[in-house]
């Protein structure tokens, strides 16, 4: 039978359709049909969105496995963060990323936007390393 096989460990977590699940021993499973899904270092906490591009990926997270209820509000603060974040930023690299988070966003491509809000994390932390390192002479 067709399907995703997935491996997952004790103590992962995985989030289907708004459902969270915590694995207490380790278990490899199959989706056998089309699922919303995250696992592991895929899922943020809510606790770890502390930046913009992490308030980003959790909204577009909330957005594409949250329960019906939040997912309306989530893609609004998707939309809101993706927007702020664009009009403060000088990168066109970041500006180029996150107007494919949103395109993709926006034709509920939810984990191609989550692949595009990653990339802008890492350049977020990337220019943040950086600054970190200035000192005055």
């Amino acid at each position: 039978m067709a399907g995703l096989d997935i491996r997952l460990d004790q103590n992962d977590r995985m989030i289907i359709n708004g459902a969270a699940i915590h694995f207490l021993t380790s278990a490899q499973i199959r989706l056998l049909n089309r699922t919303q899904f995250l696992f592991g270092k895929q899922i943020m906490p809510p606790e770890a969105a502390t930046t913009p591009a992490r308030h980003i990926y959790y909204a577009l997270q909330t957005a594409y496995v949250g329960t019906e209820e939040e997912r309306e509000k989530a893609m609004e603060e998707a939309i809101y963060f993706i927007n702020a974040f664009s009009r403060e930023t000088t990168s066109e690299a970041a500006k180029a990323l996150l107007k494919s988070a949103y395109d993709a966003a926006c034709e509920k491509d939810y984990y191609t936007a989550l692949r595009y809000a990653l990339r802008v994390i890492r350049h977020e932390d990337a220019v943040i390393s950086s600054a970190s390192g200035l000192t005055c002479a």
